[in-house]
């Protein structure tokens, strides 16, 4: 049980982990690098640029439901480190400018990541989507829970974006206990 502890809080790497750093894996299996390679046609792509993609969400939670993902097999959001920060500004950026061209308004607006092992693909994708939820049980796997004392966030098994940010820019790592 200890293994597990440590694996949720961020301590471990789970065992089937491989690196963008070192190249290890071969990710021909990951789903969501189709969007981007083989698979195309089997996406409903609505952006795209040279570093990443953004599609609908094949079961959409909420009434705007769209994965964003950059062009390299980056794992999970447990993954980042502080100089990824400019990355996931850049994606909330895109995020936004998705979410511009439903008109959303700013407080219908939610984006951020599952943390694992609390997520179904291992490509790291980022959530955007224009509220309200189709159910309550969609909106409980997307909760958004602050921070206290020097936390950015409590508990959860979501991180929104801005709180992703915050917390790798101090050079922490983002996990589902208070960080």
């Amino acid at each position: 049980m200890p293994g597990l502890l440590d694996w949720i809080l961020g301590r471990l790497r789970p065992p089937h982990h491989k690196s963008r750093a070192t190249g290890e894996g071969n990710f021909q299996s990951c789903i969501f690098c189709g969007a981007y390679s083989t698979s195309r046609s089997e996406f409903d792509i609505i952006w795209e640029d040279e570093e990443f993609v953004a599609f609908r969400d094949i079961s959409p939670s909420a009434q705007h439901h769209i994965q964003l993902i950059p062009k390299i097999h980056i794992e999970s959001v447990k993954e980042l480190s502080k100089k990824d920060v400019k990355m996931l500004r850049r994606m909330e950026e895109i995020g936004h400018s998705i979410l511009d061209t439903f008109n959303a308004p700013v407080s219908r607006r939610k984006m951020g990541f599952h943390i694992p092992p609390f997520y179904s693909v291992l490509h790291l994708h980022l959530h955007v989507q224009v509220l309200p939820y189709k159910s309550l049980v969609r909106r409980l796997k997307y909760p958004f829970v602050r921070g206290f004392g020097g936390y950015e966030k409590g508990l959860s098994w979501f991180v929104e974006i801005g709180q992703a940010i915050r917390i790798l820019d101090k050079g922490e790592c983002v996990t589902i206990a208070p960080c």
